[in-house]
């Protein structure tokens, strides 16, 4: 089963190409492996939630986030390989999580995504991973993720 099949079955699409929100490409290929820039996690151009992941954002809240990030991730890689067949394993997920001081609960946000790209790839979207909590993101968003991709020729 193809990778945009599973996440139809469960009932997600992957989006079009974040536009950047600064001077950088959505994603480079440098021989088999992709890096893709942090994904913010926008809907139709929009920022979905801003806010601070144990104040005004819910940690459940901020999985759903990490789950948009995802799959702007995706979308990314397959602007860059065109199709996610290709893709031989998801390396290394980073979530940056922007946090209340008191919120230390950066691994579970982060399992939005992971969770997703597992559904999504299946074995092959098991990857090492670093969750880290910090004060501010770009445009105030709640979470942001990036990807490292190990593609086929």
């Amino acid at each position: 089963m193809s990778v945009e099949s599973r996440l139809a079955e469960i009932g997600l699409t992957i989006p079009e190409i974040a536009a950047p929100v600064a001077a950088y490409v959505p994603a480079v290929r440098t021989g088999n492996v992709i890096h893709t820039s942090g994904q913010l996690p926008m809907v139709n151009g929009e920022l979905a939630m801003t806010g601070k992941v144990g104040a005004e954002v819910t940690p459940e809240e901020g999985a759903e986030l990490a789950k948009i990030c995802a799959l702007n991730a995706i979308a990314a890689v397959k602007g860059v390989i065109g199709d996610l067949e290709k893709v031989v394993r998801i390396v290394k997920v980073t979530g940056y999580v922007a946090s209340d001081p008191s919120f230390s609960s950066q691994p579970i946000v982060v399992n939005g995504a992971s969770g997703v790209l597992g559904q999504a790839f299946g074995d092959k979207g098991v990857h090492a991973r670093s969750s880290l909590g910090v004060a501010v993101l770009p445009l105030d968003a709640p979470v942001e993720v990036e990807l490292i991709v190990e593609v086929a020729d």
